[in-house]
């Protein structure tokens, strides 16, 4: 599925949707004056959304120098270009400062590109005291064996893992008051009509878009691959749909000052 959305010309909007991101500004009270980081950015289509719904300036990371180049040249087109930039960087040793931000963000790909122990604890380094870490993730809601699993990952571009690992790495780093959201398809107030985070390929394109897309897959792959690589996004697309294996959450803490650390002044 990846494969042939990266073959499009158009941004497609990681899985949750805008709400999500919206939610994510709520929860953190995010607003002009804040300073985000966004790790596993992509192609930065989060992350510049962000910045222009709530005024946040901030840096996004991603390992892979294709996507952030996408993204620099995104942000230049979209008018935040200075205010939000991107950074090729591991995600598990951040080029930044002890405390550098208000907000830390852990995109889906965090566990796919570095060891999520370490990507987590980065995070929550980089954050200042009493700032928010967020991540959302892939999460393991149903049983399926090692071999189906490594199928997922692969098809993905993500690792998921079971909601109380994720919640005890941001606890071992030092993130506190956790909340979880569920965004696998649940209506809420801030999402009031239901749907999967796993839309199908036909779903997410137009006719002509998808024609444009498989014309290209063709050109690179030829008729096998492309016939391949639908065949499997639909029957990885039926597992996730009807036996439900994996949802979407959001979870978000508070960062606990250390021990040591010098009281704030005011």
């Amino acid at each position: 599925m990846l494969d042939l959305v990266r073959l499009s010309r158009d941004a497609v909007f990681p899985p949750g949707g805008e709400e999500l991101y919206r939610q994510i500004g709520r929860l953190t009270e995010l607003g002009a004056g804040h300073e985000v980081i966004d790790a596993a950015c992509g192609r930065g289509i989060s992350s510049l959304f962000l910045a222009q719904t709530f005024g946040c300036a901030g840096v996004g990371i991603d390992p892979d120098q294709v996507l952030v180049d996408q993204a620099e040249g995104r942000a230049r087109d979209s008018g935040v270009h200075g205010r939000f930039t991107f950074e090729t960087a591991a995600l598990d040793d951040l080029p930044f400062k002890d405390g550098t931000f208000d907000v830390a963000i852990g995109e889906i790909g965090l566990a796919a590109e570095a060891d999520p122990a370490r990507a987590v604890r980065e995070l929550a380094r980089v954050v200042k005291p009493h700032g928010c870490v967020v991540l959302v993730q892939l999460i393991w809601t149903g049983h399926v064996d090692p071999a189906r699993r490594e199928i997922l990952v692969q098809h993905l571009g993500a690792r998921p893992m079971i909601l109380v690992e994720w919640k005890q790495l941001l606890r071992d780093a030092g993130v506190v008051d956790l909340t979880v959201e569920d965004w696998s398809d649940a209506p809420s107030p801030f999402r009031p009509s239901a749907g999967g985070p796993f839309p199908d390929f036909a779903e997410i394109f137009s006719a002509r878009e998808r024609f444009d897309i498989l014309r290209r897959a063709f050109r690179r792959w030829g008729w096998s691959g492309v016939r391949g690589a639908v065949l499997r996004e639909r029957e990885i697309h039926r597992l996730l749909t009807r036996e439900r294996v994996l949802g979407l959450s959001l979870i978000k803490g508070t960062k606990w000052p250390a021990p040591d650390a010098p009281a704030a002044t005011t």
